[in-house]
């Protein structure tokens, strides 16, 4: 018979190998996102990357091409006709014994409270430069995030196929601008517009030539040159990389693995991602440069180590990715621990148990089953009703949550109404989906009634994604109508009471369906200052702003 003792020591090392697990397999994990200024190529080198890491055969612009496929991250319909990205998107595929979550995310600033949600859930963020525009403002917010959480940054100048910048100047404009030390691990040989080769940093010696393809639709072909062979074909544009990349490392620009996870420098990579230049070098980099899944913050102090058990944090609910289906899906970053599917975890904000039976990997608009996965790694939860974003999931018994995820401070107002009222059923359940993606925030009062809620937003764009989506998804087209309102605060109800019976100040008070606090809104500062004197007891409290 076996003794207690035998069968706690065997408990211990079962426990002790599967904690060895799991940090082996988190090792084995880079998750990371693509982030710019809109019409940096976002989509494009999220495409190209896939197509180096073979998970992809042939690649596609994002409008598509006769026997081609399309962009696998930009599935929805609006996407395909604007040829821009309007909701993030997650791909995950295997390359050199690792496994890549890749994070593609809008660009435009309408779509903020989308990116911002992503970057909670990523280790790393490759930083999209165009070659003639550079730093541009929502690169320069998007960059203010990553460092607010500590998320290191590797930067890739775009479209060198094109005529652009100086590539010094570019370095310079990254160091002014964000304080960080731009080390290059690949230099062009040849200007903007007039692209020879590359030269690996760390082996200056030899030249990288690119063959490129026919509409950038396969992997370009990749040919090393000598240095000697180099000098004698390029001449003048061998010269100058080579003494350019001499000049940066006599100053110091050579990459430091720990100044880059601290924030301090960024590797800097050259190429064109139409025509799948630069490419490789940079999927390499992620998996030799980009941190893998380390202890996560805890919302009330602490961090949770990644073998221990299963925690998981809600960054993203989208609904409707499959049109023969109708079925919702919560994207959940697993933070600690394994996941399997079948089990039963708990969600920390209602402490009630969540069933996994319907688990999936996800590569853009396709998906598969999956049984296992490891921090790191990007589930879909399907048909998750009871999820919302932000939620935090964790094995009974091993309570964990995790920070909330930021609401910004909306800018546009619009009231919503069916244009068939026969449709009234369809109506609220698609509004009420669209709020707890995150589409959208919606708010409601007594004086206008659940029937008209009122859409806020932080940009327009969001407004053309509810119509169409409304009308495509949820067969209940909408009648939108602005209101006169670009300042939103927060009040309590006295606050909330007193504004929509005043007279003096022109506003109105809605509630937030998604949390309940009370928003009260302005035309402009100076009505926003009339309330405070009409109304000194009343709070008002500036929310954040995602266009700071």
């Amino acid at each position: 018979m076996t003794s207690e003792v035998e069968r706690t020591a065997g408990e211990q090392t079962r426990t002790a190998g599967e904690a060895a697990r799991v940090a082996g397999e988190a090792a084995r994990r880079r998750t990371f996102a693509v982030i710019s200024h809109p019409d940096a190529g976002k989509s494009t080198l999220t495409e190209a990357l896939a197509l180096h890491a073979r998970a992809i055969t042939e690649a596609g612009a994002v409008h598509g091409k006769a026997g081609r496929r399309g962009v696998a991250s930009d599935w929805m319909e609006m996407e395909k006709a604007r040829g821009i990205s309007v909701t993030s998107a997650v791909l995950q595929f295997a390359y050199r014994g690792c496994v890549l979550n890749l994070l593609d995310t809008p660009g435009h600033a309408d779509f903020s409270e989308d990116t911002y949600r992503v970057l909670a859930a990523v280790d790393c963020a490759v930083m999209l430069i165009d070659a003639a525009k550079g730093l541009e403002e929502q690169t320069r917010k998007l960059f203010d995030v990553c460092a607010h959480r500590g998320i290191p940054v590797i930067t890739f100048v775009n479209k060198w196929d094109r005529p652009g910048r100086e590539a010094l100047e570019l370095l310079d404009e990254i160091e002014r601008e964000f304080g960080l030390r731009p080390t290059p691990v690949t230099w062009p040989v040849g200007y903007a517009g007039r692209l020879r080769g590359l030269v690996d940093a760390r082996e200056p010696e030899r030249m990288l030539r690119y063959a490129r393809t026919p509409g950038g639709a396969h992997a370009a072909t990749e040919e090393v040159v000598p240095g000697g062979v180099a000098a004698r074909e390029e001449g003048d544009d061998w010269t100058q990389a080579v003494e350019e990349l001499e000049l940066l490392r006599a100053d110091g620009a050579e990459h430091d693995r720990e100044a880059f996870l601290d924030g301090r420098t960024t590797p800097v990579f050259f190429g064109a991602a139409i025509t799948n230049i630069g490419v490789r070098p940079l999927l390499d980099a992620v998996v030799d440069m980009a941190p893998p899944p380390g202890p996560r913050e805890l919302a009330g102090g602490g961090t949770r180590a990644v073998d221990a058990p299963f925690s998981g944090l809600v960054f993203k609910v989208q609904a409707n990715m499959d049109p023969a289906h109708r079925d919702r899906i919560a994207f959940v970053r697993v933070c600690s621990g394994v996941f399997e599917r079948g089990t039963t975890v708990t969600r920390a904000a209602s402490g009630r148990p969540f069933a996994t039976k319907y688990a999936h990997s996800v590569f853009g608009q396709d998906r598969s089953m999956v049984e296992t996965a490891y921090p790191g790694d990007v589930v879909g939860l399907v048909n998750a009703s009871a999820l919302r974003v932000g939620d935090t999931l964790h094995s009974p018994g091993s309570p964990a949550v995790f920070p909330p995820m930021p609401t910004f401070a909306p800018e546009h107002f619009m009231v919503a109404r069916p244009v068939d009222i026969s449709r009234s059923k369809q109506f609220r359940r698609g509004i009420a989906q669209l709020d707890e993606e995150g589409v959208v925030q919606v708010l409601v009062s007594e004086l206008r009634g659940e029937q008209s809620p009122v859409l806020a937003a932080v940009g327009p764009m969001q407004f053309d994604v509810v119509a169409a989506r409304m009308a495509g998804e949820f067969s209940a087209p909408v009648r939108l109508e602005a209101l006169p309102y670009s300042l939103a605060r927060a009040t309590d109800a006295t606050g909330a009471d007193g504004l929509n019976r005043s007279r003096l100040v022109k506003g109105e008070a809605l509630t937030r369906v998604r949390d309940k606090t009370h928003l009260a809104l302005f035309p402009d500062r100076w009505q926003a200052s009339n309330f405070e004197r009409a109304f000194p007891d009343a709070p008002l409290e500036s929310l954040l702003a995602a266009h700071a």
